[in-house]
């Protein structure tokens, strides 16, 4: 399901028609990361979307790459301003990739089926989940949709944060093991902001933990602690899905199919990226 979901969620982040929102409240656009994490915090509300925060939520960017972006996305737009435009994004972005299939019958049934999981999720200790769940469900089915998809994502997100911490995996140690085991190029993870030097620091101390090799591959020990973490995501985020039966789930995974084609197929997604989904 999370390899059904995260391409409908990114959309957002590489859609021209959210780029055109993020320019029209005043964001600079010439590279993603303004709009990047004025989209993702905004459900954090000003308050709770502070430069120590948003290092927490997010993780893996260094925490001068936040800086660089947070507190200062506030000044530009209030978070409640973003949270408009941002379904103004999806809106826009999702006509042009589905069309009249927006609000088709399928749609309308895939979002029902997943509403009914994201209400089921236990968002306790999970602060990128619980914000999102808070808002309101929108009416058109494609936008729940995206609602619901965007829940369960940082639901699952928020889960694996706390794995890679149970795993002793700090920020840059999460990236430096990820690359390890050739989830994408280190230099695809450059965006997270750490500097070379503090991204070879990482990998000196996973090699002294025996997890990564002299040539930056991982060990088998290394292979073996990220297959622990993925499993132990997963296990963290099955419990929502409980809230379908067996045919349930079969049947939305053949309503987000075309859905997931329409996303993949549209161009607008990296062909390599930090989610490292179809890795192992």
């Amino acid at each position: 399901m999370w390899h059904l979901l995260e391409p409908l969620h990114a959309v957002l982040y590489y859609a021209p028609e959210a780029f055109e929102e993020a320019a029209a409240l005043g964001y600079g656009i010439e590279e993603r990361w303004p709009s990047y994490f004025a989209w993702r915090a905004a459900p954090l509300g000003a308050d709770g979307a502070d430069a120590a925060r948003v290092t927490e939520t997010f993780y893996s960017f260094s925490p001068a790459t936040v800086g660089a972006h947070v507190p200062a996305v506030w000044s530009v737009a209030a978070p409640g301003a973003v949270l408009a435009a941002r379904v103004r994004a999806v809106d826009r972005a999702w006509r042009t990739l589905l069309g009249d299939a927006a609000e088709a019958p399928d749609t309308a049934e895939a979002a029902a089926l997943l509403t009914r999981v994201a209400r089921a999720a236990d968002t306790a200790g999970r602060p990128l989940a619980a914000a999102n769940a808070a808002l309101p469900v929108p009416d058109a089915p494609h936008l729940a949709l995206w609602h619901a998809a965007t829940v369960l994502r940082e639901h699952r997100g928020d889960g694996h944060l706390a794995a890679l911490a149970d795993a002793g995996l700090d920020p840059v140690e999460s990236l430096v093991s990820f690359a390890a085991i050739g989830a994408a190029p280190p230099e695809v993870f450059a965006g997270r902001g750490w500097s070379a030097e503090e991204w070879e620091q990482g990998a000196e101390r996973l090699r002294k933990r025996g997890l990564v090799a002299a040539d930056g591959t991982a060990t088998d020990a290394g292979r073996a602690l990220r297959a622990e973490v993925e499993r132990r995501t997963d296990e963290a985020a099955a419990a929502p899905w409980h809230a379908l039966d067996a045919a349930e789930r079969e049947r939305l995974v053949e309503l987000l199919g075309p859905l997931w084609v329409a996303a993949i197929g549209s161009g607008l997604l990296p062909s390599e990226t930090t989610l490292g989904i179809g890795k192992v």
